[in-house]
């Protein structure tokens, strides 16, 4: 056997090729989600709320939550349907979870919802280089794909456990469509007749690229790059109209343009073409390059946004699962599509597209005539160029209220946390909550990502902090009476107790799903919202003026980058590599409180200082 380790949420995993029949073996052996117990649930809910909440109003919530859980009270009664959902259902909170977090959001999918993975510059500089990079890259993709196809996909392990692989046919042919109340994701892959092209926007254009030959076998790299040319003739000046600045609006006024634009039936084929495509390659103009510093900041916001409606804004489709990008300066990425696409499978994906990119191209291209790239044309009324017009405001608003920082910190990397026996990621994580103390004067409700994929059609899961640990070692750490040793002491415990956190998630016993999900049930039954999620605490409490996440996979240099979930708050994403760490902070200009500069700046020395706290110099 082959094995392979790689990153998985916040932890390691283990991957091993095995045959076809064991692969489905271990599929089928992915346990169900469990229906955590509801006492431990709202003990870790109060456990939560300590370090968050002032002494009298952690009493009235303990009250609240007592009543709650009490026998004969609304707790139990949700509890039991919550386990009857979970007996009838392949999972009992996945469904709901994508339908709350992210199809009933209104709010538009650039920097809010969709997730971007920039990565590694390319060694090129030019167009014909470009095209040669992403002829490689579409092969690569293909080649993943038809892994799948075929069940050669290696089985994913975390902890001796396997992992769940039903997101992975999910993330071709995949998009999401706007409505008025809440989006739905169509998947066109399952058809009888699955789609064969892809997408390919350069200059504002969509063109209609067929990837696999008539008798059904992939084209190849050269075969593919000859085509990219025949797009890029076809392609030179940029469209006045930007279709794809549409799918960045505000998810409702999207669905009521979405709804004008498919009145027309040429219009209706060119959309149907872009979302039943495998995926989307866009084709970009260089990055504005200032400085070495500022380049990785720009390249990153990039591939979130496009850099804006006078960049490449129009080259994307947001609703798209997956979106490859390519730029003629080198820059490359992946946008994804959260409610369908999460961080360890598009990590696994793009660690095949890496290893693949760097073998020689072993094919050589069949002489048979291709027929030519199909570009897809629009026809725009007066009504959908005010659209577009709207978007494009709106867009650049947003674009330029978003401050993106990334850098890397190469003082230590995740190897430091290990030779003092503790989790790089909890290290980082309570690092995280002193440098948002020392910049706010206070600690904030943060969450962290989970995955829940060792159960069937598991998704994520958040670990949460701070913890009581957390706060009494950031109090501790800034007070000169404090002696060295017991400071060491503090930070242990704060690190193990965010590790007993991750462990419990990981097994399927976080908190917050579950208490989504009571919520929920409650809504199901039809009987009033109990009172502890009316209660101030829970507001409170689901604030998330931290959103982290961990770069899942744990062998290149690559950046992810998202926006905060919360207006007056921060979005951190870190890759810790053995010797150094990557980190991306995101925060909002019109908020006069958070300054991802100042965040960033202050993240840097708090890790100095936690090295010169474990490793003092003589």
């Amino acid at each position: 056997m082959i094995f392979r380790k790689i990153h998985s949420g916040s932890c390691r995993a283990w991957l091993s090729r095995v045959s076809l029949r064991q692969e489905l073996c271990f599929f089928s052996s992915v346990p169900p989600q469990p229906v955590p117990p509801l006492a431990q649930t709202l003990q870790g809910y109060l456990r939560a709320l300590e370090p968050l909440l002032p002494p009298e109003e952690l009493s009235h919530t303990r009250r609240m939550v007592h009543d709650f859980g009490r026998p004969g009270g609304l707790g139990p009664q949700l509890q039991e349907g919550l386990e009857k959902r979970a007996r009838l259902n392949k999972n009992w909170i996945s469904d709901w979870w994508v339908q709350r977090a992210y199809l009933e959001s209104r709010q538009p999918l650039p920097v809010h919802s969709n997730a971007a993975i920039s990565l590694p510059r390319r060694d090129f500089n030019d167009w014909r280089s470009q095209l040669v990079f992403a002829s490689r890259l579409i092969a690569a993709v293909l080649d993943f794909k038809a892994k799948i196809n075929t069940g050669q996909l290696p089985v994913e392990f975390m902890r001796g456990k396997p992992l769940c692989k039903e997101l992975y046919p999910l993330l071709f042919s995949s998009c999401r469509i706007p409505g008025p109340k809440h989006d739905y994701i169509a998947h066109y892959g399952r058809s009888r007749r699955s789609p064969t092209h892809i997408t390919v926007v350069r200059n504002y254009q969509f063109f209609q690229l067929e990837v696999y030959n008539s008798d059904g076998s992939r084209m190849t790299e050269s075969q593919i790059h000859g085509q990219l040319l025949r797009i890029r003739s076809q392609s030179w000046k940029t469209d006045k109209e930007p279709m794809g600045i549409l799918t960045s609006e505000h998810r409702h006024t999207w669905g009521e343009a979405y709804n004008r634009l498919l009145r027309d039936k040429l219009n209706q084929e060119s959309v149907r073409m872009i979302e039943t495509g495998l995926f989307s390659l866009c084709l970009d103009s260089p990055v504005m390059r200032i400085s070495d510093e500022k380049y990785a900041s720009r390249k990153a916001a990039q591939v979130l946004h496009g850099g804006g409606t006078f960049s490449n804004s129009g080259n994307r489709w947001f609703d798209k699962t997956l979106q490859f990008v390519v730029g003629e300066d080198g820059s490359w990425g992946l946008l994804y599509e959260q409610a369908t696409a999460e961080g360890p499978p598009v990590a696994t994906l793009l660690d095949h597209v890496i290893e693949y990119c760097e073998k020689p191209d072993p094919k050589r291209a069949p002489l048979l005539p291709l027929p030519m790239p199909k570009k897809l044309y629009f026809h725009i009324d007066r009504e959908i160029k005010r659209d577009i017009e709207h978007a494009k405001q709106n867009l650049d608003i947003l674009i330029n209220d978003l401050d993106v920082n990334v850098f890397n910190f190469k003082k230590f990397g995740k190897n430091l946390p290990k030779q003092h026996q503790m989790s790089p990621n909890s290290f980082i994580q309570v690092a995280l909550q002193l440098a948002y103390y020392r910049v706010h004067s206070e600690v904030c409700p943060a969450c962290d990502i989970a995955t829940q994929r060792m159960f069937r059609g598991g998704r994520t899961e958040y670990i949460r902090s701070p913890t009581k640990q957390g706060l009494q070692f950031i109090l501790a750490f800034d007070n000169p009476s404090v002696s060295r040793e017991a400071k060491q002491e503090l930070f242990r415990e704060a690190v193990d107790a965010y590790s007993a956190l991750t462990e419990a998630a990981l097994n399927g016993h976080g908190i917050d799903r579950h208490l989504l999900g009571l919520k929920l049930q409650a809504i199901e039954e039809g009987t009033s919202i109990p009172k502890i999620f009316m209660d101030t605490a829970y507001g409170l409490a689901t604030h998330f003026k931290l959103r982290t996440g961990q770069m899942p996979a744990n062998n290149t240099d690559s950046v992810m980058c998202f926006g905060p979930l919360v207006p007056d708050g921060y979005a951190v994403c870190y890759n810790p590599q053995a010797d150094h760490i990557h980190f991306s902070i995101t925060a909002f200009n019109c908020c006069e409180d958070t300054n991802a500069e100042r965040l960033a700046r202050t993240l840097r020395d708090t890790m100095c200082h936690l090295q010169e706290m474990l490793q003092p110099t003589v």
